[in-house]
């Protein structure tokens, strides 16, 4: 990986110039919003969250998912969603998480 942001890292990939053992998921999860770690904002109780990853495998998404949201104060009790998206930030060394957020829900 390169130390310098490149612009045209999308590009690189897309075409195989630059290579990465990990593949971009989009994660939508239900579950309850307990209390958030800081630098995040949502009621508690019944919440989405959304998540951006770069990941090995599907499961890998799915554990990262699972274990980032219980380490920032959302416990996931429904169903995960996994999508293979475009991503808006370049791979890494190791697997990460970024774009994070929760959208509240009214139970019905």
């Amino acid at each position: 990986m390169p130390d310098q942001p490149d612009r045209n890292w999308k590009l690189r990939l897309r075409y195989g110039k630059w290579k990465t053992p990990f593949t971009h998921f989009t994660t939508i999860s239900d579950g309850i919003v307990e209390d958030l770690a800081h630098g995040f904002a949502c009621r508690s109780g019944p919440a989405i969250m959304g998540m951006k990853l770069w990941a090995e495998t599907q499961t890998e998404a799915i554990e990262m998912t699972r274990a980032i949201g219980r380490k920032i104060g959302f416990r996931v009790t429904g169903r995960i969603q996994l999508y293979t998206t475009e991503p808006d930030e370049p791979p890494r060394e190791q697997p990460y998480a970024y774009g994070v957020n929760f959208h509240a829900y009214e139970e019905s």
